[in-house]
């Protein structure tokens, strides 16, 4: 959640001409971390919470692309790109982590 605002704040940056593009995207991949994770809590089985980790790590990599372009095109600092990809590597480490547990 706290990844979720972090990138709301920056994304409401960046230039209006993409609102429904690269802006829409990065949104929508970010979102869709703690909401496959909450969904995947709800599952019967392990193996079905574990699918639902799967989707969230693509979620994560995918996020971690669009924030590179976004830094590619300027509208992130080198220093914002750093610390948002910092963040995306804990997270994707500690949710490997608890899927793999989940054996």
């Amino acid at each position: 959640m706290e990844l979720c605002q972090i990138v709301f704040k920056i994304t409401s940056q960046f230039p209006k001409e993409e609102i429904y593009s690269l802006t829409s995207q990065i949104n929508r991949s970010v979102v869709s971390v703690p909401s496959n994770i909450a969904e995947g809590s709800s599952r019967a089985s392990n193996k079905d919470f574990k699918r639902f980790l799967e989707i969230t790590l693509g979620s994560l990599f995918e996020l971690q692309t669009q924030i590179v372009l976004s830094s590619y095109k300027d509208y992130i600092t080198k220093e914002e790109l750093k610390d948002l990809e910092d963040k995306i590597e804990e997270l994707q480490k500690m949710i490997s982590g608890f899927k793999n547990s989940l054996d």
